[in-house]
Parts: structure tokens; sequence; C-alpha cells
């Protein structure tokens, strides 16, 4: 596929802008499961049916069913080929991750002749096959409704705006302390998860004003005093980090916090970037 597709995608032209609506992104995920389904990628989890020896249970045993509803607390669900037409998008959602917790690519087995029994998975490789599954089902994700990835571990996550994509996949320098980088990497997952609520984006925003505050006293000896103050004004001021009633809580949270977290995302790297600058003048 072209990275920057064809004609009317590549020229803005498209009626749809170029997005799925859920029908299709159903559709698409539909024929990615079916794939992967012949190809023998769920025998390991879900079993398969043989001629001689019936049905063979994978590691989810005997009552799949019974194993997807403690999963995801939802009947009518499995399999997509029986359901997809009714899901909704939390449910797709849930199923695109069931999936990859359960995928895994078959490196032994034997193709069963007799009767046309097909191919039966002895031996698979997990890591591989969840590798294979979110490259595939991540081309859908990402271009229905407002863009979805599902991530390394397996949790769909909203997109960040185009425009600050670049900044929300920056990496930290090399040497960054580890806590900074766990607590922004934390940060940053806690925001774009799907489904996040607005008490748990304001928790993003407070653990990356926290970041701030901990890289303050490095931050004092690379900026100037009324730099340094401004920085943390604006998540004291907004209700972010200290409760008081100075502060302004009216605000609407839906579209400052977005406006905060890349702030303060933004800040942490040029923070970060000045204190290491700093540090090596200074030796």
């Amino acid at each position: 596929m072209r990275e920057q597709g064809y004609y009317s995608l590549r020229t803005g032209k498209h009626a749809a802008g170029g997005k799925l609506d859920l029908a299709a992104a159903k559709r698409l995920f539909l024929s990615i499961v079916r794939e992967f389904d012949e190809r023998g990628f769920l025998q390991n989890a879900f079993g398969y049916e043989c001629v001689d020896a019936g049905f063979v249970p994978g590691t989810l045993g005997q009552d799949i069913h019974g194993r997807i509803f403690l999963a995801l607390r939802k009947d009518n669900i499995w399999p997509p080929w029986t359901y997809a037409d009714d899901y909704s998008e939390d449910d797709l959602f849930d199923v695109v991750e069931f999936v990859f917790d359960h995928i895994a690519k078959p490196t032994e087995g034997r193709v069963h002749d007799y009767s046309n029994c097909g191919w039966h998975t002895y031996k698979a490789d997990a890591a591989a096959g969840r590798t294979e599954f979110r490259d595939e089902v991540n081309q859908v994700l990402r271009i229905y409704a407002e863009g979805y990835e599902l991530n390394e571990a397996g949790e769909v996550f909203a997109l960040p705006a185009e425009s600050m994509k670049t900044l929300v996949a920056a990496t930290l320098p090399i040497g960054t302390d580890e806590s900074v980088g766990g607590r922004v990497e934390a940060a940053r997952r806690k925001f774009f998860r799907y489904g996040s609520s607005i008490d748990d984006r304001r928790q993003a925003v407070r653990d990356l004003a926290d970041v701030l505050e901990f890289l303050r006293p490095s931050a004092k000896e690379a900026l100037t005093s009324n730099d340094e103050s401004d920085l943390f004004n604006i998540a004291n001021n907004f209700g972010i980090r200290h409760h008081n009633a100075k502060q302004k809580t009216s605000y609407d949270p839906a579209i400052w916090l977005s406006w905060m977290f890349y702030y303060y995302l933004a800040t942490i790297h040029a923070c970060v970037r000045l204190i290491e600058k700093h540090n090596s003048k200074a030796k």
C-alpha cells in the first residue's frame, strides 16, 4: 500500500476524506481475522476441529465462549464472522485486543490430508503472531473515525492530532533520568488510551506537571527566573496540581486538557534538552 495513498486520497478529493466509518472498519477487521484464522494463527488459543480427533482445544480450553465472557463480560461477540455486524465501537475494540492477546504464528504443525481436514498447529510463536496482527489491524484502525492504534501492549489508543504526532512520538535524549521517561510514557498512555475519561486526562496532565516539578531544581540553573516561574503557573492556576480557591476551574476540560498536555510535553522535552546542554557546558 502506498504511504501517501492513491490519487483521490493523496489529493484530498476523496468523498469520505479517506476515513472509515464503523461498518467499513468492522468489515475490514473481519477480513483480517478470517485471513489469520485460515493461516492457523488462532489455533494455538482457540483449538481446531479434526475429522479423527474431534475438537482439539487450545489454550482457551473447551469452553471458549465462557472464557471470552469472563474476559469481556459480553455474550454474542465471538466468533466475529457470526457477530461482527452487530458490534458497537466498544465491542470492536474489545475483540481487537482479545485477538491480540491470543493470536500466535504457527511454527510447527502438519497438514492433515484425510478428508481435507486441513492444518493442525502444534507449536506457535505468540510474539510473532501479535506483531503481524498488529501491523495488519493498525492499517484499519489508523483510518477509522479520528484515528486509533493498537500499541505493542495490545491496547487500543486514540491517535494524537496530526500536527502533534511528531511531538508525542518523540523520545527523550539518551541519559534522561529513567523516572522522567517512565512518567512521561505513563502519562502518554493514560491520556490517549481508548475511553479515557476527563479525570484520566487530568491525571495525565498532572503527571507531566509533576515531572516538571522534578526537573525544576535543574531547570533553575538553565533558565531565567521568569521563564522557570512561568512553566508552573499554568498547572497551578488551572486546578491541575495544587488546589486552592484562587484557581481557575470553570474552563472546558475537553479543550484545555488537550492543550495543557501538549504544552507540558513540549516543555519537558525543551527542559530536558536545555538541562543537558547546560550540563555539557559546565563540564
